[in-house]
């Protein structure tokens, strides 16, 4: 069934966001060490960590556990796109290749694995 790793895919979509949503957090400057861990980007950040479980709990009821770490990596693919579009981060030749690398992967595993 196509659908549960659908549901890890946003589970990992999801838990990609989150990371993004505690970096924007991490940039900012606090009055005090409580408030930078109490406040409403972080908290909410954790909350999705924290959904994204059962999603992946749930998703591993209906794929391989073998399959599971090739749709979990491509969080890289996700956070790499939202660290250049988001945060303006540079994408090397590096950092190119890994993803070329972990596409192939992907493509690799999906079709002969």
């Amino acid at each position: 069934m196509i659908v549960y790793p659908c549901i890890l895919l946003l589970g990992v979509f999801l838990s990609s966001v989150s990371q993004v949503m505690l970096k924007k957090a991490a940039l900012r400057t606090y009055e005090t060490k409580l408030r930078e861990y109490l406040n409403p980007l972080v908290i909410s950040a954790y909350m999705i960590f924290f959904g994204t479980t059962f999603l992946s709990i749930y998703a591993y009821k209906g794929i391989p556990l073998s399959m599971g770490p090739v749709l979990e990596s491509t969080s890289y693919l996700y956070v790499t796109f939202f660290s250049v579009t988001i945060f303006h981060e540079k994408l090397n030749r590096k950092k190119a290749l890994a993803l070329i690398l972990i596409l192939a992967g992907i493509f690799i595993y999906s079709q002969f694995g």
